[in-house]
């Protein structure tokens, strides 16, 4: 439920600029005293345009001028800002944001939960992410970049629109989508979505008083989207779309990894999680791919945590049963952890390029 004197923030996010625009527009029609913010990046002019409207037509609309012109600036430098002013102004009872597109809603959610007395009147009730029905699963499991899409961003985007669309539903509080689905894609993004997360087949469908009420739990959601997960994952219908967990406390080979991991992170498929390696102990890996691409950093260290390699990947092949053995394959052997141990000490692992220089070098 929405605490006492917050104005409640429906957010809605996606890959697609009609959907999105659909989706506010049905969330607005059951809303009628609520306001409705949309943010608009034009990359080639550097500008954000801002639109506010409610029932009685456009409240304001201006543009501003903004460096580098991407999504982060945007939310930074005006989302956030602007649903905290419009929520303080008292007139309306919600605040629907349709926020840039490809802009994640985690974004925000993060922005507010950092500093939450910044935003004072406002508490984020739920995130909507709209899809749209004609080919789903190339937004979710194909290869092309959101910069070779007719898409308002910058020209060295290279994100994966799989990458940002699966991010999407993972994080979202309902997943709609504009038309009915087949099995495929049901079971596909019923296994993406945090368990209990409704998928409907209409924007109409979508229940948004029960939105406004108040349905984003900040801290499950952001365990469910975490790199390291040590719970007990759900089971997934076995009829339908795949889900491959490998886990172990045992860390990659650095070699075997380097060798497989164009096979490992390809095809049609999402998949994260953390991994380590045993020329970093330390640090927590991450890993994140989706539709062929695959990107691996280091997002913090273990502290006093147990290391731990565990990746999920989601697949509507018939690949899974590969996988699951190249993956395995890459973990360090019982010989290797007898006359090494999992901590080396070697001054390079060939990972450099994307985690930097081993702690040792």
């Amino acid at each position: 439920m929405i605490g006492s004197g917050r104005v409640p923030v429906v957010l809605v996010s996606g890959v697609d600029v009609d959907a999105m625009a659909s989706a506010v527009v049905a969330l607005q029609w059951d809303l009628p005293r609520a306001v409705s913010v949309h943010h608009e990046v034009d990359p080639e002019r550097e500008v954000l345009r801002r639109v506010v409207s409610d029932v009685t037509g456009i409240v304001e609309s201006l543009e501003i001028d903004v460096a580098h012109a991407c999504v982060s600036c945007a939310i930074r430098e005006d989302v956030v800002p602007t649903l905290e002013r419009l929520a303080a102004d008292g007139r309306w009872d919600a605040i629907v944001a349709r926020l840039p597109v490809t802009a994640e809603a985690a974004q925000v959610c993060r922005v507010i939960g950092w500093a939450p007395e910044n935003v004072p009147h406002v508490e984020v009730a739920a995130s909507v992410v709209a899809l749209a029905a004609d080919d789903l699963l190339g937004d979710l499991l194909g290869d092309d970049l959101v910069h070779e899409r007719d898409l308002p961003v910058r020209d060295d985007d290279d994100r994966g629109v799989a990458e940002v669309a699966c991010a999407m539903v993972e994080y979202a509080d309902v997943v709609a989508v504009a038309d009915r689905l087949d099995d495929d894609e049901r079971r596909f993004l019923s296994a993406l979505a945090r368990p209990g997360v409704p998928v409907v087949e209409s924007f109409s469908e979508v229940d948004a008083a029960r939105l406004a009420a108040g349905v984003h739990h900040h801290r499950r959601t952001e365990a469910w989207v975490a790199p390291v997960r040590r719970y007990e994952l759900p089971e997934v219908d076995p009829a339908g779309a795949w889900v491959l967990e490998v886990e172990s406390d045992r860390p990659f080979h650095p070699d075997r990894l380097r060798d497989a991991i164009a096979t490992l992170g390809g095809g049609p498929r999402r998949s994260r999680g953390c991994f380590w390696l045993p020329s970093r102990p330390d640090q927590i890996l991450v890993w994140d791919g989706a539709g062929g691409q695959l990107s691996v950093g280091s997002t913090d260290t273990w502290g006093s945590g147990t290391p731990l390699t565990r990746i999920t990947v989601v697949g509507l092949d018939d690949g899974r049963d590969e996988l699951d053995h190249a993956f395995r394959s890459c973990l360090l052997t019982d010989a290797e952890m007898a006359e090494r141990g999992p901590f080396w000490e070697i001054t390079e692992d060939g990972f450099e390029p994307w985690l930097g220089p081993t702690p040792r070098a």
